[in-house]
């Protein structure tokens, strides 16, 4: 059965690789080891190791704090934070990428406009 913080590890994995726009492929041959151990890793299926997390944490150039935000001392997703199914679709994923791929003037022009039109 899966753990909850393995499977919650697993999605922050997937999230940083998407954003960084990296395949499982290129992640396994920097961490080196297979894409399918990637792809447990992700699921949940296989739970990553302390030495391998930071291996891990290294290539996706990223704190090890970063794999554990929005989880409860209880292991659980913290209320008010980003709805756990929004790691998975590729289409917000998708959206951030490009809104990160903006120079960053220009992208706080947009995160204004964005914030003025959800008010709206």
């Amino acid at each position: 059965m899966k753990h909850p913080v393995d499977v919650h590890v697993g999605k922050r994995i997937r999230h940083r690789r998407w954003m960084v726009g990296m395949t499982q492929q290129q992640l396994a041959e920097r961490v080196g080891i297979k894409f399918q151990q990637i792809q447990k890793y992700e699921t949940g299926m296989n739970r990553v190791s302390a030495s391998r997390l930071w291996d891990i944490s290294e290539a996706l150039d990223v704190p090890i704090s970063f794999f554990f935000e929005g989880l409860s001392d209880k292991g659980r997703a913290v209320s008010g934070t980003v709805p756990e199914d929004i790691l998975s679709d590729k289409e917000a994923l998708e959206l951030v990428r490009s809104y990160y791929a903006i120079p960053e003037n220009q992208r706080r022009r947009l995160f204004e406009l964005a914030r003025v039109l959800s008010d709206g």
